[in-house]
C-alpha cells in the first residue's frame, strides 16, 4: 500500500508539471482575449467587443488590447505582436495599416475603424482554435480508449477464472492463486496507457504553441509526423508580398511618370512604384486615366498622354519598345506614343526562405513551389532558394490537381496564405496557413497556422510532430510489452504484490515522464 501511494504521487507531480507547462503555453494565447472595447459615439463609451458593430470607430489607449480588427484612421504606435507571434520586436502602425485583435498598444493613442465582427477577428479564430485543438483526436488515443473499455472486463474474467482453474487443476493452493489473481489484476491496469499517451500529443500541441505555431488537432501531430512532400504558394509564404523596384531599364524620366500614372491606384505594383518615386505626386496634373484591365493604365496629364502597362498594353497602341528578358513584373512606361523604358518589379524574398528550404531537404522531404507569375519568375525564385520543382502560371484549380498528382506519391504538406489557396489547403494531407498575412478563408481551412509567416517553422513543425509520435510509440509498444512479459510472469507465479505494483503505477510513471521530453525545445 506504502508504495502505491508513493509511486501514485510521483506520477501524479510528473503529469501535474506536464499538464501544467503546457497549459501555460496554452493559457498565454488564451490571455489574449480582450475585455472590453472603447467605442466612439458623440463620448468615449465601454462595451464588450462581441457589440462592437462593422464600420464603427473605437479607440485604443497605451497599454490596451486591440479588441477587434481593424484600420488605423488616427494616431500612430508601436503595438506588441508577441501574444499572436511570438516574434519580440514591436510593429510601427500608421494611418491606413490594418491592425488584428490581441496586440497590445505600447505608445501612442489610436483610433481604428473596425472592419471585421468579434466573432470572425482574428483572436476570435486564434481562441477557437486553442479551445478545440483537444477535440480531434488520433487513431491511436481513438484505438487506446476502445482498448481500455474492452480491455478491463476480459481482465477481470481472466482473473476470475486463475482463482477458479490454478487450484481445480492443482497447480497452486487456492491462497496462491488469489494472490496470483490479485497480482494479475494489478499488473493489467492499464493507465500507462490511457494517461501518457493523450498526455503525450497534448504536450506536443502545447510545445508547437509556445513558438507560435498553432496546431488544430493531434490528429495533425500524426499527419505532420508522415509528410513528404511540402508544397509552397509563393507570393507571401516564401516572399513577403511586398513588391519594390529592382531596376530602371530607360530613361530615368519614367519613373516619375509611372508614378503618376499609379498615383490613384491602390494595387501593391502602384504603391511600390509611387513609394520608390519618393516624392509627392501633385494629382492637379492628372486629368483622365483609363485603366484596361490586364493591360495597364493610359493616363492624360499635364506632361501628355501616359502609357503604364505591359507589354499587351504597348503593342495595343502599337508603340515601339524594348522587349526586355527579366525576372519580374515588367511595367513599360510611354509619353505620347514614345516608349521611354521599363521598370522591374520584384517581390522580396523573405529572410529565412532559403534555411527552410534547406532544413526540409536535410529532412529527406521534396519541396515544390506554386505560383501564378509567370514560368521565369518562378524559375528565378527556385533557383535562388534551392527548390526540387516548380510550377507556374497557375490557377486556384491547377494548383488542386497538382497537390492531387504529388498525393499519389506520399503525405503531402501544402503552405499558403491567400484566400486562393484555401482549396489545396483542404485538399492536402497537412494544410499550413501563414497567420500574419493569411486571409481568413486559408486560415480556416488549414490544420496549422504560422502566427509569425516564418516559413523556417514548418521544418520545426514536423521535426516535433516527428518526436511526438516517437514517444507516443515508445509508450505503447513499451508499455504493451512490459504488460504481456509480467502478466505471463505473474501467471505463473515469478511476480509477487510489489513488483505488479511497480509493473502497474511504477511503468504509468516512468510512462509520464517520457511524455515530458517532450517539453524540452
Amino acid at each position: 500500500g506504502f508504495m502505491v501511494i508513493v509511486l501514485y504521487e510521483i506520477g501524479k507531480i510528473l503529469e501535474d508539471k506536464a499538464v501544467n507547462k503546457t497549459r501555460g503555453s496554452i493559457n498565454e494565447l488564451m490571455n489574449i482575449r480582450p475585455e472590453y472595447a472603447n467605442l466612439l459615439l458623440e463620448k468615449e463609451i465601454k462595451i464588450a467587443p462581441e457589440e462592437v458593430k462593422i464600420g464603427s470607430t473605437i479607440v485604443v489607449k497605451k497599454g490596451e488590447k486591440i479588441p477587434i480588427d481593424g484600420i488605423v484612421i488616427k494616431g500612430n504606435s508601436l503595438v506588441d505582436t508577441s501574444s499572436l507571434t511570438g516574434e519580440s520586436l514591436y510593429r510601427d502602425v500608421n494611418v491606413n495599416d490594418e491592425v488584428i485583435s490581441g496586440c497590445v498598444n505600447i505608445s501612442g493613442l489610436l483610433k481604428i475603424r473596425v472592419t471585421k465582427s468579434f466573432s470572425d477577428s482574428a483572436v476570435s479564430k486564434i481562441l477557437d482554435m486553442v479551445e478545440n485543438a483537444n477535440s480531434k483526436k488520433t487513431e491511436k488515443e481513438k484505438f487506446i480508449t476502445k482498448f481500455a473499455k474492452v480491455y478491463t472486463p476480459i481482465i477481470v474474467v481472466l482473473a476470475l477464472i486463475i482463482v477458479i482453474v490454478l487450484p481445480l487443476f492443482k497447480i497452486c493452493t487456492l491462497n496462491d492463486a488469489i494472490m496470483r489473481s490479485c497480482s494479475f489484476l494489478v499488473m493489467s491496469c492499464p493507465c500507462a496507457l490511457v494517461i501518457s499517451i493523450p498526455l503525450g500529443f497534448f504536450s506536443g500541441i502545447g510545445g508547437l504553441s509556445k513558438k507560435g505555431i498553432l496546431v488544430k488537432g493531434s490528429n495533425t501531430i500524426e499527419a505532420l509526423s508522415k509528410v513528404e512532400h511540402v508544397v509552397m504558394d509563393k507570393t507571401g509564404t516564401l516572399t513577403t508580398g511586398k513588391f519594390y523596384v529592382a531596376k530602371i531599364i530607360g530613361d530615368d524620366e519614367c519613373v516619375k511618370l509611372a508614378a503618376y500614372a499609379e498615383a490613384n491606384s491602390n494595387h501593391p505594383i502602384a504603391l511600390s512604384i509611387v513609394d520608390y518615386y519618393g516624392q509627392s505626386v501633385d494629382k492637379n496634373k492628372i486629368e483622365d486615366v483609363l485603366e484596361i484591365a490586364g493591360h495597364g493604365l493610359v493616363v492624360k496629364s499635364s506632361f501628355g498622354t501616359i502609357y503604364a502597362g505591359n507589354a499587351k498594353l504597348m503593342d495595343k497602341y502599337q508603340i515601339s519598345y524594348d522587349h526586355i528578358d527579366e525576372a519580374g513584373t515588367l511595367v513599360y512606361v510611354a509619353l505620347d506614343g514614345k516608349y521611354l523604358g521599363t521598370i522591374v518589379i520584384q517581390d522580396k524574398i523573405k529572410d529565412d526562405s532559403k534555411q527552410a528550404i534547406s532544413a526540409l531537404k536535410k529532412m529527406n522531404v521534396k519541396t515544390y513551389m506554386l505560383t501564378g507569375d509567370s514560368k521565369k519568375v518562378a524559375d528565378d525564385v527556385a533557383s535562388k532558394l534551392g527548390i526540387d520543382k516548380v510550377y507556374a502560371q497557375c490557377l486556384p484549380d491547377d494548383k488542386a490537381n497538382v497537390v492531387k498528382e504529388i498525393s499519389n506519391n506520399g503525405t503531402v504538406c501544402f503552405v499558403g496564405d491567400g484566400i486562393n489557396d484555401a482549396l489545396v489547403l483542404t485538399l492536402s494531407d497537412v494544410g499550413i496557413a501563414m497567420g500574419g498575412l493569411g486571409s481568413d478563408a486559408a486560415i480556416e481551412a488549414s490544420d496549422v497556422v504560422i502566427m509569425d509567416d516564418m516559413v523556417s517553422k514548418i521544418s520545426y513543425a514536423i521535426a516535433k510532430a516527428k518526436k511526438t509520435m516517437f514517444i507516443v510509440n515508445e509508450n505503447i509498444y513499451g508499455a504493451i510489452g512490459v504488460k504481456v512479459i509480467v502478466l505471463l510472469l505473474g501467471l505463473f507465479g515469478y511476480i509477487n504484490m510489489w513488483l505488479a505494483i511497480f509493473a502497474d503505477v511504477g511503468l504509468a510513471m516512468i510512462c509520464i515522464l517520457n511524455a515530458t521530453r517532450l517539453l524540452k525545445k
